[in-house]
């Protein structure tokens, strides 16, 4: 060969190689189909990363058992990405660049999901979030669907709803509100809920903001009391739930405090958040044959009973493993439309997707009571 056609050999090699690191994956080969858990394994909330990852990782075992998925073992590729954009960004990059996955099952928290799927988006990359509520994480800035993004779980606006009605319901007419200024997913939930719960008669008899660094909320708390508001509504993490629970109580706050799906977590405080209610998006005391086995096979495995976030790891994982079978190949472009056409059965319920990627399906409200959290009422969309 000569030096001349040697080098334009090269350089389309070289331009080949350039252009297949770009843009969406190629359909896969190997051996393995590969998944990956993004999951906060560490950072301000990392009980929600170890149901996440132990439910998604129960979900890959069980198909494993059963072959696999188009005659191919599963391999799960799992990252601590931390509930915080930077490191879910290094996450993301890091399993798409150098582990070559075409499929990403997580994150866990909305200010970390949104930055993530601007990545999958732009590198063709399914990714389906368990428990990220933010409409913003299926939805780009100019109101079109994201085609690569999914999540399993019921968006803010619906959270809020749920809440706001279900307070009207146990007559309860004024709400004090408290979000984190910071937090996108606390951010949607307070909105969702003021505007449900004024359209459905209430009122907001004040409104104050934090930041996720903060301890001390006794100014905001003394501001709830001379309120008399009959709800305290604070749709944050259990984490803060736990700080502002304990003080309402040691300040005498009699509003009930009411929130979202961010309480459930077994470091829940029972005791300071006794009498408190929260959306959520499955019972373990559900009846349906499909929850009572899931919880007996989960708690066979790990020791415990299946909180919300494990929940829904399992299902967004069967939804993606069952999309990559109805699909008949590993190419996330033929994936994600097998996954937005799927009708499923979950253990959170019968999941269709709307044209948003979001599921459409029922809420339940738990309430802390006696030291436990149990069902207290299922509102549908």
């Amino acid at each position: 060969m000569s030096k001349r056609l040697f080098s334009i050999v090269a350089l389309l090699v070289i331009a080949s190689m350039a252009l297949s690191a770009c843009g969406a994956p190629a359909a896969g080969g190997g051996d393995t189909i590969k998944i990956a858990v993004l999951a906060p394994l560490s950072g301000p909330v990392p009980t929600f990363g170890v149901s996440t990852r132990d439910g998604a990782l129960l979900a890959i075992e069980e198909w494993n058992a059963k072959g696999g998925v188009l005659g191919k073992q599963i391999e799960a590729v799992v990252e601590d990405s931390q509930c915080t954009a930077d490191p879910a960004v290094n996450a993301a990059n890091k399993v798409i660049d150098q582990d070559k996955v075409h499929y990403i099952v997580g994150e866990v928290c909305s200010k970390a999901s949104i930055p993530v799927s601007e990545i999958a988006e732009q590198k063709g990359v399914v990714q389906i979030s368990p428990t990220s509520t933010n409409p913003s994480v299926t939805i780009n800035p100019d109101g079109s669907t994201k085609g690569y993004i999914f999540r399993a779980c019921f968006i803010d606006p619906f959270q809020g709803l749920v809440m706001a009605k279900f307070a009207l319901g146990q007559g309860k007419t004024t709400a004090f509100i408290m979000f984190d200024q910071g937090n996108d997913y606390v951010l949607g939930l307070a909105e969702a809920f003021e505007e449900a719960f004024v359209a459905g008669g209430g009122t907001v008899v004040g409104k104050e903001s934090y930041t996720a660094q903060d301890t001390d909320f006794s100014a905001i708390l003394t501001k709830v009391a001379d309120s008399q508001a009959e709800v305290l509504f604070l749709p944050d993490y259990y984490n803060i739930v736990n700080l502002v629970a304990a003080q309402a109580k040691e300040r005498g706050v009699t509003a009930a405090i009411m929130g979202g799906d961010g309480w459930d977590s077994s470091d829940l405080d029972l005791a300071a958040a006794e009498g408190g209610f929260f959306s959520n998006h499955y019972s373990a005391e559900d009846t349906r044959a499909v929850v009572q086995d899931w919880v007996k096979r989960y708690e066979a495995k790990y020791g415990a009973k299946p909180d919300a976030l494990a929940t829904l790891a399992y299902d967004a994982t069967n939804l993606l493993i069952a999309a990559i079978e109805k699909a008949g190949k590993d190419d996330p472009a033929a994936v994600k439309d097998a996954l937005a056409a799927l009708q499923y059965e979950a253990v959170s319920g019968t999941i269709t997707f709307d044209a948003q990627h979001n599921p459409i399906k029922s809420a339940v409200v738990m309430q802390v009571k006696d030291g436990k959290v149990v069902f207290a009422e299922s509102i549908a969309p």
